[in-house]
């Protein structure tokens, strides 16, 4: 029992060394390239968004927050380098979970991208503990290195396939030590409506694996837009197909209001 334990932990410490490594590559290797000249001017960007929600469905939508929450994204950097944090709150104040993104454009050709991107997270939960003999409730973090890869083909000017494939290492004991989450996806944008306003449908299958319990899932966003006007509204359903993976739920949906703002700017060499 001992030496197979061993076995394992060597395993489990084999694939963060892996995961660490990796993320340091992306990111020096994506900021060397990032400073080599290719024009006289340089574009960089400014962008968030801010969406209040009734119930926080996390980047694997079968697992969600159960109650309101507001999250603010980010995303700073050039074209092919950027810093992406998110940062997700209960309504009530309580912290959800942060996540501090860095990805790179690798390939970006006529109907081809490429992109990678690896990121340190923090996910918290309350829990009931005794301090000095009175109960109270705490908030403890959970530790999380994460790499993703995101391969997209573009069928049309407004239709796209693609994968996404997520591998997620728990660094606490508590929490859950590996994850695998693959999608096949689709994107139909700019789907025009009456009075300027537009209509996005994302939808994609996939399959989850965590700890050696998975499940197959189906899973769509729907958005609604107007041209020239920086508020959006979106929901996200989620069914279970097959899953015995204990924490899933049957059936997730919410509904969401988005502000997104992007400001660019060039700095001449």
């Amino acid at each position: 029992m001992k030496l197979s334990a061993c076995k394992q932990l060597n395993r489990n410490g084999n694939k963060v060394n892996r995961l660490i490594y990796l993320a340091l590559c992306l990111f020096f290797c994506g900021h060397a390239l990032s400073q080599m000249p290719d024009t006289a001017k340089k574009t960089y960007h400014f962008s968030g968004t801010i969406t209040a929600t009734n119930n926080g469905i996390s980047l694997i939508p079968t697992f969600s927050l159960g109650k309101p929450a507001a999250i603010f994204s980010f995303s700073m950097g050039s074209k092919r380098l950027s810093f992406d944090p998110e940062f997700r709150f209960a309504l009530d104040g309580k912290p959800w979970s942060m996540i501090f993104w860095w990805r790179y454009k690798m390939v970006k050709a006529n109907r081809f991208s490429f992109n990678v991107g690896a990121h340190p997270s923090f996910v918290f939960k309350t829990i009931n503990a005794v301090s000095n003999g009175v109960p109270k409730d705490m908030i403890v973090a959970n530790r999380y290195l994460a790499a993703e890869f995101v391969p997209t083909y573009a069928l049309s000017r407004n239709i796209t396939v693609g994968m996404y494939y997520l591998y997620s290492h728990g660094i606490d004991e508590e929490s859950v030590q590996n994850t695998d989450f693959i999608t096949l996806n689709a994107s139909f944008s700019n789907i025009k409506l009456p009075g300027e306003l537009l209509f996005r449908f994302n939808p994609q299958v996939y399959y989850l694996k965590q700890d050696g319990k998975d499940g197959y899932y189906l899973s769509s966003i729907f958005t609604l837009a107007k041209q020239r006007f920086p508020v959006m509204l979106q929901s996200i359903i989620n069914k279970t197909i097959r899953t015995d993976i204990g924490a899933d739920k049957d059936f997730v949906w919410n509904a969401s209001i988005l502000y997104y703002f992007n400001n660019n700017y060039v700095r001449h060499r």
